[in-house]
């Protein structure tokens, strides 16, 4: 089966093919025979009812500083290829939900992976509220006094944006830290959204782990420990990896999650999970490819595309 696969992404020339999970699927898709075209989600465009966008025939290659070779851009039918590839890195605002509307007059008779609509739907640090009893106590809003309340009851808590993405903006505040009305006063001036308060998680000093599920099932797993000094464990501000294996509350929570992940055609899953709690449910570009493949585990970007294949066959 060779497909006409369309990947929306990030610039392709900034990425570090050691650790970029978009990178893996394509050069798996490129080992199966599928054809690869690349553009930016800039690129995109709704015009009198069809879905274009000015493309790039790709190669790609595992050498770095020298990792693709991109053609002539040219404006392409997207309704014509057989799948897309929806991989641009969050901040979940306003350009990217737009990219989801447009993207879902395609789907499913071009796939969309993942689903448009669903991603959509499914912001990542809401998404994992549907399953209360797998998360730590939570807080969403921008009510001052609730948040005091809540720091007051748990003392220990991490501040968040709702909408962030890789570990940016986050902070411990102890009990007694003085700092919790100037962080409020700064999220305020920078998003319009509720902050997300959560209780601190001790066991996080002996790691966060990233949980990879594919089409609903477990598919490999990394273990992220923080750096000394460091409330978060993401590996670009200095998280290390480690290989791991499932718990049996960790085996519970898949079990728990998965048929719903598969009901909403989330293909590729990332969750996160710190001691015995479900952290996040990342949808939108989910990472850890490199990392389980390298520990040991899963190849994962195979496994993606066998799910592909079987829905595209299906």
């Amino acid at each position: 089966m060779a497909l006409t696969v369309a990947i929306q992404m990030d610039p392709i020339e900034k990425i570090d093919i050691n650790g970029d999970s978009t990178f893996a699927l394509a050069l798996e898709a490129q080992a199966r025979g599928h054809s690869l075209l690349y553009y930016g989600p800039r690129a995109l465009s709704f015009n009198d009812g069809k879905v274009t966008a000015r493309v790039h025939p790709l190669a790609v290659r595992a050498t770095k500083g020298d990792h693709f070779t991109a053609g002539p851009a040219s404006v392409y039918d997207l309704a014509q290829a057989d799948v897309i590839l929806m991989r641009q890195d969050p901040p979940f605002d306003m350009a990217y939900i737009t990219a989801t509307h447009i993207l879902e007059r395609l789907h499913p008779k071009t796939l969309v992976v993942n689903d448009p609509a669903e991603v959509r739907n499914a912001p990542e640090k809401l998404f994992v509220t549907e399953f209360k009893e797998l998360m730590p106590p939570t807080l969403i809003t921008t009510d001052r006094a609730e948040i005091d309340a809540f720091r007051g009851h748990h003392k220990d808590i991490i501040l968040k944006p709702l909408y962030g993405n890789g570990g940016a903006g986050v902070f411990r505040v102890k009990q007694d830290d003085e700092n919790l009305g100037s962080l409020l006063e700064m999220f305020t001036q920078f998003y319009r959204e509720p902050v997300i308060v959560q209780r601190y998680l001790p066991e996080v000093r002996q790691g966060d782990k990233r949980i990879i599920l594919v089409d609903g099932e477990f598919a490999g797993a990394i273990n992220r420990v923080p750096a000394a000094g460091e409330a978060r464990s993401n590996m670009h501000v200095g998280g290390r990896p480690e290989a791991t294996s499932l718990t049996a509350r960790e085996r519970q929570i898949c079990g728990t999650i998965g048929p719903e992940l598969k009901r909403r055609g989330f293909i590729f899953t990332g969750i996160d999970v710190i001691g015995d709690h479900l952290t996040e449910i990342n949808v939108t570009s989910p990472t850890g490819i490199h990392e389980v493949k390298r520990f040991g585990g899963a190849d994962i970007a195979a496994l993606i595309w066998d799910a592909i294949e079987r829905k595209r066959k299906g």
